[in-house]
């Protein structure tokens, strides 16, 4: 099977079975969405979506999260990965929104990447989800699924992964082509056992092909 088949194969199986793939992050707006991924960061989007009320509740623009103080936000957060940091990454980013862009999110990568605790990742989820441009945001799920399916190849970093996908998925999919593999990563093919027993691209998967066929028939 070629790349060029392998992708195509994917994409039609994702479209038949997760049309509607979207981020599992609870927002509002793309003020919102921003702050629930920097929060995001090694930490899982349940636990976010635990959070994010009370600090929304509190801080509901770029303007009132800009005017808080340390104290006012760690404690809101402290249940999340790094909270001390993302306290004064928010502080930071909040700030930097009132004062260069008037309180409204950014719509480049280039842009958001400026703001404080904004890498590639987040700047690519924000540009992908809140304004649909082709951008690919490879966390860990995108990165192991792309590689196990065999989308592709000897990619050493994130960012070789993100050049792959994006010159393989047509341009008009990128955006949702980032959901279908955080979730396909989330809940079907995991880190420790892959749930290949319940996938439906094991056909097309050089992971399942090499490996994990024969441990699933002798299981």
């Amino acid at each position: 099977m070629t790349k060029k088949e392998r992708y195509a194969y994917v994409i039609d199986y994702f479209q038949k079975h997760m049309p509607e793939a979207e981020t599992e992050l609870h927002y509002e707006n793309p003020y919102q969405l921003l702050v629930a991924v920097i929060l995001s960061a090694q930490c899982t989007d349940k636990r976010v979506n635990i959070v994010t009320p009370e600090v929304f509740k509190k801080f509901p623009t770029a303007e009132t999260l800009a005017k808080a103080e340390f104290e006012d936000i760690e404690p809101l957060i402290r249940s999340i990965s790094f909270a001390n940091n993302k306290s004064r990454h928010l502080l930071g980013m909040a700030k930097m929104l009132v004062n260069d862009y008037g309180g409204e999110v950014p719509d480049t990568v280039e842009e958001l990447v400026k703001l404080p605790g904004v890498g590639r990742k987040t700047a690519n989820v924000i540009t992908s989800v809140i304004y649909e441009q082709p951008n690919m945001a490879v966390d860990t799920h995108v990165f192991r699924v792309s590689a196990r399916i065999g989308l592709t190849t000897n990619a050493k970093n994130v960012l070789q992964a993100e050049k792959q996908l994006i010159a393989n998925i047509p341009e008009a999919l990128v955006h949702i082509a980032h959901h279908w593999l955080i979730l396909h990563g989330r809940y079907i093919c995991v880190a420790r056992r892959p749930k290949c027993e319940r996938c439906g691209l094991t056909s097309v998967c050089k992971y399942y092909q090499s490996d994990m066929k024969y441990i699933v028939e002798k299981a």
